[in-house]
């Protein structure tokens, strides 16, 4: 195989993750930065495509072609794209729905911000059951080692969250999830976060590595997709640290929501203005 192959058999599923991610990542922040009576649709929208990427991760788990890891790697993503559709909607979320109480510490505040998503980590875990289930035995196993990345990455996140980092990106949190701000905590840096970032870049570079050893185009493609998606996980980590905005990648996507909180905040003013007159 010469060069140019090799940098388009590469090039190609890294540039692929990249489109991916920053597409699916905005889909699902503008949808949930909608009016709230859009969520039912929404929800309903994104389970049907969940069913499909499903049926279609076990319809591609006996195929090895660099087609069949690219499309496995999509439904993986989409499996992962209705779990956050379903909390940032509100829909699977947690028992706990009220901020943290001023004087809770330790291991008791833990419990209760851990008790804010509860359903929502089953719902993940019910998830990753089924794409084992489908794949369990078969040679493609990309959807389900997307899904586990994605689950994974996003535990970290809201570890590191609840411990201490100095961007929270709280701007993009949904208004009726406003509670989980009060289990973040600011603070320049905490103890796992090394361990975090260290960790995703590890895995990341044995995928590299693996990718451009690889034997085969089906394991080169699937390889190199799954590194370039752990270096963005790690990526997004250094967004909670970093003295850059991060976020602003997806900011466009809120402008639903900007525009209805300036609507509100112009109706306060007029109001408080109709009682002084």
């Amino acid at each position: 195989m010469n060069f140019s192959s090799a940098l388009l058999l590469v090039g190609a599923p890294v540039a692929a993750t990249l489109a991916l991610w920053w597409a699916s990542t905005g889909a699902v922040l503008y949808l949930d930065a909608r009016d709230a009576r859009t969520f039912g649709r929404t929800l309903a929208g994104a389970s049907a495509l969940a069913l499909g990427a499903l049926g279609l991760s076990f319809a591609l788990a006996g195929q090895t072609t660099p087609l069949a890891a690219g499309l496995s790697f999509a439904a993986g993503l989409v499996c992962w794209a209705w779990q956050l559709v379903a909390f940032y909607t509100g829909f699977v979320t947690g028992p706990r729905k009220a901020p943290c109480e001023p004087g809770l510490r330790g291991f008791a505040r833990f419990v209760e911000a851990a008790r804010t998503g509860l359903h929502h980590e089953i719902a993940s875990a019910c998830g990753a059951l089924a794409l084992f289930a489908l794949a369990y035995g078969r040679p493609n196993e990309v959807a389900l080692w997307t899904y586990l990345i994605l689950w994974a990455m996003h535990v970290s996140a809201k570890l590191n969250l609840f411990l201490g980092v100095p961007n929270h990106a709280e701007d993009l949190l949904p208004d009726h999830l406003g509670h989980l701000k009060s289990f973040m905590t600011h603070r320049p840096m905490n103890l796992l976060f090394p361990f975090s970032v260290t960790a995703a870049a590890l895995i990341a570079f044995a995928l590299a590595r693996a990718a451009a050893q690889a034997a085969g185009s089906f394991e080169a493609t699937a390889d190199a997709m799954l590194a370039t998606l752990m270096a963005l996980a790690g990526l997004e980590h250094w967004f909670m640290v970093a003295p850059l905005d991060g976020n602003a990648l997806w900011r466009f996507t809120q402008r639903d929501r900007t525009a209805r909180a300036r609507f509100r905040a112009g109706g306060e003013r007029l109001k408080v203005f109709g009682d002084v007159t």
